[in-house]
C-alpha cells in the first residue's frame, strides 16, 4: 500500500520533515507523464465544479462571492503544495457556514479575514506540536451530531434564495431566521423557485437508477452534473428575461457589486487576488478594525472555534481520502500545510477553508492521486475568475442555493445519523442528540464542546463498569497451595482511576473481622492514577491501624511506577511487593504465626481523602 510517510505521526521527525510531505513522497517514488496528465485533468474537472461552489459558500456566509474563490485559489494552492495528504482538496466548506456567518454578522469581513489569519496560526502550533491525532479522539456520535446539524441550518439558510424571498432583517439564529422566512411568505418568487428546483433535478440526474442512466449518451454520462446545471442556468439568467416578460431572477450580477478602480463592477470582479491587509478591510459599520491587542482578544474565541473546526474537517476529509486511495496521510503536516493556507489567504481576500470532502473524492473519482491536481484545482479557479467573470454574473442565486441543499443532504450523512438512533446504546443516542439539537439551537463550538465532555463522562462510566474488585474463593484451582484461616485474596481487575477507584475498593469495607492477612491480586491492573493511589494509600493505612498485613502481587507496568512514586513499597512486618502468587504464600506461610490483629471492627476508609503528612518537631 502505498504511503505518504512510513514512519508513524509522533514518531521524532523533526519539523523540517513535514512541509510538503506528500508531495516529497510522490515524487521520490517516481512521476510519470502520465499520471501528471491525469492530474492536470482531475484538477481542471474538480476546479470547474468547485468554482460555483466556492461562491455558494462565501454568499452562504454573507461575504461577496469572490471571496470565497480566492479563498480556494490561494489556501486551495498551498494546502496541497505542503501538505500531508495526496488527493485532498481545500477550500471554503459547508462546515464553516454556522461558525462564520455569525462571526461576520458581528465584526465585519475585517473580523472574518484576523480571526481565519489567527486559526492558521493556531492550526500551525498545533501541527508543531503533533496534534495530528486530535481526531482518533473525537467520538463518532459527536461529529456526527453537529455534522447533521450543520448540514440541517445551512439547508434551512437556503430557504431564502430558494424562494426569492424578501426579509426584513438577517437574524443569526436558526428559530429566528425561520420566522423571518415564514413572516416573508409572501414576496416568494414562483420564477426563483423554478430556476431552483430545475437546477436541483439536474444535479440530481447522477443518482438516478443505474437502468434509466445508461440511456444518456455516453459523455453526457461522464460529464459532472454542476457543469451542466448551473451553466443551463446562467443562460436562463441571462436569456429568459428577454423573452418572457416579467420574468426576474437574483443573480450574481444583481446581488453583488464591487468597486474596481473607480468603476462599480456587477457581480465577480475580473481580477486576481490582490494583496492586502485583512485588518484594513471593512468592519463593523464598514470601518476598519486595526491590529491591536483588544481586536485579538476579542477575536480568540472566534478563532479558537475556526481553528478547532478547520482541524476536524480537514482530518475526517485526509481519512476518507486514505480510504479511497489506499494511502496514509501526515495529519501533522496536514495541520501544518492548512494552518499555512489560511495565514495567507486572509492577505489575498481569503475567508477561512479546510479540506473538502466532497472535492476530494471528485478529484479521486476523475484520477486525481497526486497534490498537483489540487494545486491544478485552484489555478483553474484562477483563469476562470480572468475568462469568466462577466458571464458568471448571470447565475442565479436560485441555483447556487439548490447547489448547497444538495452539498447539505450530502454532508448529513442521515443514513449513518439514523443507523446510530437504531443500533447505538442509550449514552451514545444521548450524545448524538444533544450535538445534533445544541449545532441548531445555539451552535457548532458548544455542541462539540458539551458532546466531547458528554462522551467522556459517559466513557469513564463505561471503564468504570470494566473495573473492580472481589474476594477469590479460598479453593480456587489456580492457588498455588491451600489458603490458610484468616488469609483473604482480594482480586483486583481494570485500570484503577480516579471513575473506578471507589467501585473497585468498596467491597473491601465487607471484610470479616477474622482477617489478619489481605492479598492484592494486581496482575490485570494496567494502569493507576493519582486517585487511584489515594485510595490504595487509604486502604493499607486502615489495614496497618488495625494490624491487618498486606501482600500486593502482580504490580506491573505504569501502575507500579504510579505506585513507587507514591511510596507504596514494601515495609517490614506491615506491606509485601510480590511478582507472583508464589512468592506471596512462601512470605506469607513463613509469618503468618506472627501476625495478631487488633479487634478495630470493619475496615473503614475514604476513597478521596488523604491524611496529611505529620509534621515532626525538631528537638529542642
Amino acid at each position: 500500500m502505498a504511503r505518504t510517510r512510513f514512519q508513524d505521526a509522533g514518531d521524532g521527525l523533526p519539523l523540517k520533515a513535514l512541509p510538503a510531505a506528500a508531495l516529497r513522497a510522490v515524487l521520490s517514488e517516481g512521476y510519470s507523464g502520465r499520471q501528471f496528465r491525469q492530474d492536470l485533468t482531475a484538477g481542471f474537472l474538480v476546479g470547474i465544479v468547485a468554482l460555483p461552489l466556492a461562491m455558494a459558500l462565501a454568499i452562504a456566509v454573507g461575504v461577496p462571492p469572490q471571496q470565497g474563490l480566492y479563498t480556494a485559489i490561494v489556501a486551495g494552492f498551498f494546502t496541497a503544495l505542503l501538505g500531508g495528504s495526496r488527493i485532498q482538496v481545500a477550500g471554503p466548506t459547508a462546515a464553516f457556514i454556522v461558525v462564520l456567518a455569525p462571526l461576520y454578522a458581528r465584526f465585519g469581513l475585517a473580523g472574518l479575514l484576523m480571526s481565519g489569519l489567527m486559526a492558521g496560526l493556531i492550526l500551525i502550533g498545533m501541527g508543531a506540536m503533533r496534534l495530528g491525532r486530535l481526531i482518533e479522539y473525537i467520538p463518532f456520535p459527536v461529529t456526527t451530531g453537529f455534522t447533521t446539524g450543520i448540514a440541517t441550518v445551512i439547508a434551512a439558510l437556503q430557504l431564502k434564495d430558494l424562494f426569492g424571498l424578501k426579509l426584513e432583517g438577517n437574524p443569526d439564529h436558526f428559530f429566528e431566521r425561520l420566522g423571518a422566512m415564514i413572516q416573508a411568505r409572501g414576496t416568494a418568487s414562483p420564477w426563483e423557485f423554478l430556476v431552483g428546483l430545475g437546477t436541483l433535478a439536474i444535479l440530481l440526474l447522477p443518482r438516478l437508477p443505474k437502468r434509466w442512466l445508461v440511456r444518456l449518451p455516453r459523455p453526457l454520462r461522464k460529464i459532472p452534473a454542476p457543469l451542466i446545471a448551473l451553466p443551463l442556468a446562467a443562460v436562463v439568467g441571462w436569456g429568459l428575461p428577454h423573452l418572457i416578460p416579467g420574468f426576474s431572477v437574483d443573480t450574481i450580477g444583481t446581488r453583488f457589486h464591487t468597486l474596481i478602480g473607480g468603476r462599480m463592477v456587477d457581480g465577480i470582479p475580473q481580477v486576481p487576488p490582490l494583496p492586502m491587509w485583512p485588518w484594513h478591510a471593512p468592519g463593523p459599520g464598514g470601518q476598519p478594525l486595526g491590529m491591536n491587542l483588544g481586536t485579538l482578544r476579542m477575536l480568540l474565541p472566534s478563532a479558537f472555534a475556526v481553528a478547532m473546526l478547520g482541524a476536524i474537517e480537514s482530518l475526517l476529509s485526509a481519512v476518507v481520502a486514505d480510504g479511497m486511495a489506499r494511502t496514509r496521510h501526515d495529519p501533522d503536516a496536514e495541520l501544518m500545510a492548512l494552518g499555512v493556507g489560511n495565514v495567507l489567504a486572509p492577505f489575498f481576500g481569503g475567508i477561512p477553508a479546510t479540506g473538502a470532502i466532497a472535492r476530494t473524492a471528485t478529484n479521486f473519482r476523475y484520477g486525481g492521486r497526486t497534490p498537483i491536481a489540487a494545486m491544478t484545482h485552484a489555478l483553474t479557479i484562477l483563469l476562470a475568475i480572468l475568462l469568466l467573470a462577466p458571464l458568471i454574473r448571470f447565475l442565479p442565486m436560485a441555483s447556487l442555493a439548490a447547489l448547497l441543499l444538495l452539498v447539505a443532504w450530502n454532508m448529513s450523512e442521515a443514513e449513518h445519523f439514523l443507523h446510530t438512533l437504531k443500533v447505538a446504546p442509550k449514552s451514545d443516542v444521548a450524545v448524538l442528540l444533544t450535538c445534533y439539537f445544541l449545532t441548531v439551537v445555539f451552535d457548532m463550538v458548544i455542541a462539540v464542546t458539551v458532546g466531547i465532555m458528554l462522551a467522556s463522562l459517559l466513557f469513564m462510566r463505561r471503564m468504570a463498569g470494566l473495573s473492580g474488585g472481589q474476594v477469590t474463593h479460598p479453593d480456587h484451582r489456580a492457588l498455588p497451595g491451600p489458603l490458610p484461616e484468616g488469609v483473604v485474596i482480594y482480586d483486583l481487575a481494570g485500570p484503577l482511576f480516579f471513575g473506578a477507584a471507589e467501585r473497585a475498593m468498596g467491597a473491601m469495607r465487607a471484610i470479616g473481622a477474622d482477617v489478619r492477612v489481605i492479598i492484592f491480586r494486581m496482575e490485570q491492573v494496567p494502569s493507576a492514577d493519582v486517585t487511584g493511589l489515594v485510595a490504595m494509600e487509604g486502604v493499607l493505612r486502615e489495614m496497618a491501624r488495625q494490624g491487618i498485613k498486606a501482600i500486593i502481587v502482580g504490580l506491573h507496568g505504569q501502575a507500579r511506577e504510579v505506585f513507587a512514586r507514591g511510596g507504596i513499597q514494601g515495609k517490614a512486618d506491615e506491606l509485601a511487593i510480590c511478582d507472583t502468587m508464589t512468592d506471596a504464600f512462601r512470605i506469607m506461610k513463613a509469618k503468618l504465626h506472627t501476625y495478631r490483629r487488633l479487634e478495630l471492627g470493619p475496615i473503614r476508609f475514604q476513597v478521596l481523602h488523604r491524611e496529611k503528612a505529620k509534621i515532626r518537631k525538631a528537638p529542642k
